[in-house]
């Protein structure tokens, strides 16, 4: 009997020291695929993938770097996308921020290689130019019940703040119950002053992280669009669903707005994954929500989308962890139990 999915690619921050080796323990049997990107990055005078995920010591200053961790991200995603089990048939695929260009890839609207072009390309110009940074911070509870006034307080803060001479903040990414913002070191440095720290953690900035889907990154948006060709892009092979929420269908694509958008709104205005996980299951109403690996951190932000949704009745955390021990909604490849049930 077939399982249809959604699937859903991680963005930066999902490589991390548990995640060292992934490429080997799971993907022995890609060599080929995992040579061309090791080509590709030989060529271009930087450290392979394979050698990168074979290394003995994980660093967070090297892991998280944009040239680094991008890179593996991909390759480690596009392989789990490759390896589900043959029952699963995949109905849409979108992504996370930087998990947008993986999600190309994954849905045949650029191939593996010419993915791998555009991140290592975009993951090498954020590094070299590192442009502001990023923060995060939750508005929902614990509970992960939706609290629309917490939030919409929080974002006047960040309009008020924003307005001040000097400070730039804005929203990069709305995370299921958390905001990503983002902006210069005046603007992060104002909110955190500002807010109380919640869970011992938050607000709580990301290494190596540039202040992506912001205006602040109009450079890096106008030399990918110099570097990287319209060409590349073709008709995706399944439904892939941006960070508007917008559908872009087989067969029905405008392949030069495709590019446009990736280059373009993608880089310097908002990403709401929110949004694209709930217009997957609206649109889509999969059996399953599988997040293909690096890592499993984005599967929070994926179960609080769903019960921001009210997804068959997912009215809480609670509600949403009972569903899943008694029939799984979501899958993270990264968690070896949750992997089991959705490869071969």
């Amino acid at each position: 009997m077939t399982r249809t999915a959604v699937l859903i690619c991680p963005g930066r921050g999902t490589y991390n020291k548990a995640e060292l080796g992934y490429l080997h323990r799971h993907h022995a049997d890609k060599g080929a695929l995992l040579a061309e990107f090791d080509a590709q990055r030989a060529a271009a005078g930087q450290e392979e993938v394979t050698s990168l995920d074979g290394a003995t010591r994980f660093s967070v200053s090297k892991y998280s770097r944009g040239d680094v961790a991008s890179p593996l991200i991909y390759a480690s995603a596009l392989a789990d996308a490759r390896s589900l089990a043959e029952d699963i048939e995949v109905v849409a695929v979108t992504g996370n921020s930087m998990g947008w260009y993986i999600a190309l890839a994954a849905a045949g609207a650029l191939s593996a290689a010419d993915g791998f072009t555009v991140v290592n390309t975009m993951g090498t110009l954020m590094q070299e130019q590192l442009i502001g940074g990023q923060l995060v911070y939750p508005f929902a509870g614990a509970d992960w019940r939706n609290d629309p006034q917490r939030k919409a307080e929080l974002l006047a803060l960040v309009a008020e703040i924003s307005g001040r001479a000097g400070h730039d903040l804005a929203l990069s990414i709305d995370l299921g119950g958390m905001l990503v913002l983002a902006g210069n070191e005046a603007g992060l440095a104002a909110f955190e002053v500002a807010v109380p720290v919640v869970a011992e953690r938050f607000p709580m900035r990301l290494a190596n992280h540039a202040a992506f889907h912001t205006p602040l990154q109009e450079p890096v948006a106008a030399e990918g669009r110099r570097r990287l060709a319209a060409e590349m892009f073709r008709q995706p092979d399944v439904p892939l669903i941006d960070g508007r929420g917008q559908i872009w269908w087989p067969g029905a694509s405008d392949t030069a707005r495709l590019w446009d958008y990736t280059l373009g709104h993608q880089v310097v205005a908002p990403y709401d994954f929110t949004r694209a996980v709930q217009t997957a299951a609206r649109e889509f109403a999969p059996d399953l929500f599988i997040i293909t690996g690096p890592g499993t951190t984005l599967g929070g932000a994926v179960g609080q989308s769903l019960v921001q949704l009210g997804w068959q009745g997912l009215i809480d955390k609670d509600a949403f962890q009972a569903r899943q021990t008694a029939n799984p909604l979501l899958a993270a490849m990264g968690d070896p139990a949750q992997r089991a049930l959705v490869t071969a």
